[in-house]
């Protein structure tokens, strides 16, 4: 008997996906740097963001497997972690400590939270949920890399480092799963089982 739930993705399948996603989190950080250079300005902050967003957006959205549309997610991380990153590094005056990465990740995570809550599909079943959670999800990215990085961070990054993208990527994988259950492009008809 042949079926075609072999071909279809399990959450452990789309899950692992995401989570490879973490890759995606240091491009976005080279990306930013490249651009706008260290976090250290409004100016800095701001830009470095946007292309961090962009670049994160647009891995995330290449990884979610159709699950996000990369027209309406891209642009939602790009203006939302510009502008979280811009207030949450006034905030904590471009420090780098703990606290203040953690703290700036927090308000990162308010404005990049709403955004993408927004850019969710209609379908999405408590899509707030996103929103309030990704403040705690950015401001644990920003610790797990302080703690693992503590002398890198130093460098005013746009973005934590591998290690909390790990973290962030494994806690928000199983959030997205939760929220928006995969769906193949197209359901197999019976007439298509073959026994």
């Amino acid at each position: 008997m042949t079926g075609s739930g072999a071909s279809q993705p399990t959450f452990l399948r789309t899950w692992l996906l995401w989570i490879a996603g973490f890759l995606v989190f240091p491009l976005a950080g080279l990306a930013g740097t490249a651009v706008a250079g260290r976090v250290d300005s409004p100016l800095a902050a701001l830009v470095g963001g946007l292309v961090a967003g962009l670049v994160l957006g647009a891995g995330q959205a290449l990884v979610s497997r159709r699950r996000l549309d990369p027209r309406r997610w891209i642009p939602a991380t790009a203006i939302g972690m510009s502008t979280g990153l811009l207030l949450g590094a006034i905030t904590v005056g471009y420090r780098t400590s703990l606290t203040d990465l953690a703290v700036m990740g927090a308000i990162t995570g308010i404005t990049l939270g709403v955004a993408q809550a927004v850019a969710l599909p209609r379908r999405t079943r408590a899509r707030w949920a996103w929103a309030a959670l990704m403040p705690a999800l950015w401001s644990l990215g920003w610790v797990v890399s302080t703690l693992i990085l503590t002398t890198s961070v130093d460098a005013q990054f746009t973005i934590f480092g591998a290690s909390g993208a790990v973290t962030f990527t494994a806690l928000s994988g199983l959030l997205l799963h939760r929220l928006l259950v995969y769906r193949p492009a197209a359901e197999p008809t019976p007439a298509s089982v073959t026994v």
